[in-house]
């Protein structure tokens, strides 16, 4: 099969972000940048699958030169071929303008491979904007099958299944293929790179494509084509510390918490 695997370079969502008070925007100068981890997860799904099953995994991401850097990586980890959509046209794109630029990415790869992707992974959402959208919006617009939120897959005739996890448990869909999933966390972790498969990502050629290269409209993309406008960013409200409430016995404990929920009004 051929796979491919969307990705995206995100801020390190293990530190604290604070807002820049010149610009009101997130302060990210200092922030080291990772692979999305729900997109880690999809790679690492998508590894297993060829590791099973046989195929090639190819990786793409739309982003600046320093994303290449989350592409190499993943060559190193699973992947046989990476590309970088690298084009102004394509900064400040809302999650529409993204899809599009993946869509448009896809059947230049196909083209340039001579393949068609059989299954397109996606991570269920990513951590700087957690919109859970890019993923559905690039099967509406290939016009292919999608399933969202997936813990697992395996092939199946005509296509695969896949195991979907839900707020109220689990579903089995059978999709057909081509079509594009979303990964939400499995019940393991991405593998770690070796020394010798970091030293041959290194050799891999990443190819740049622009929005030329194919044939994208530039006014489907950026922030002059963005369908969505942020208008304030802002960091959640601080949670204030606790009152801890120990007396002598429980009842006493009881009544003092309640005489101060009464004084505060809370009922």
């Amino acid at each position: 099969m051929e796979i491919l695997v969307c990705v995206k370079q995100v801020p390190d969502d293990s530190v604290e972000i604070t807002l820049d008070k010149s610009t009101g925007m997130p302060a990210l100068d200092k922030v080291a940048v990772i692979t999305n981890a729900f997109d880690g997860y999809a790679l690492e799904m998508a590894t297993r699958f060829k590791e099973a099953h046989g195929g090639n995994i190819t990786v793409v991401s739309v982003g600046p030169e320093k994303a290449r850097d989350t592409l190499r990586n993943c060559c190193s980890v699973g992947a046989n071929a990476a590309y970088l959509v690298n084009d102004a046209a394509c900064e400040n794109s809302d999650t529409y303008g993204t899809a599009y630029a993946l869509s448009k990415a896809v059947a230049k790869i196909e083209a340039e491979k001579g393949v068609k992707f059989d299954i397109i992974f996606c991570g269920k959402e990513t951590t700087d904007y957690t919109s859970s959208q890019v993923g559905p919006m690039l099967a509406e617009i290939m016009d292919i099958p999608q399933v969202t939120n997936i813990i697992a897959l395996d092939p199946a005739e005509g296509g695969l299944s896949v195991k979907q996890e839900t707020e109220e448990g689990y579903n089995m869909v059978d999709v057909a293929t081509p079509c594009v999933v979303t990964v939400t966390k499995p019940s393991y972790d991405p593998r770690y790179p070796t020394m010798k498969s970091k030293m041959a990502a290194r050799k891999v050629q990443i190819p740049d494509i622009t929005a030329a290269d194919m044939g994208a409209d530039a006014s489907l993309m950026g922030e002059a084509g963005a369908k969505c406008k942020v208008v304030k960013v802002f960091e959640p409200a601080k949670k204030e510390a606790g009152v801890k409430i120990k007396e002598e016995t429980v009842e006493e404990t009881v009544a003092k918490a309640v005489a101060m929920m009464s004084d505060a009004k809370v009922f």
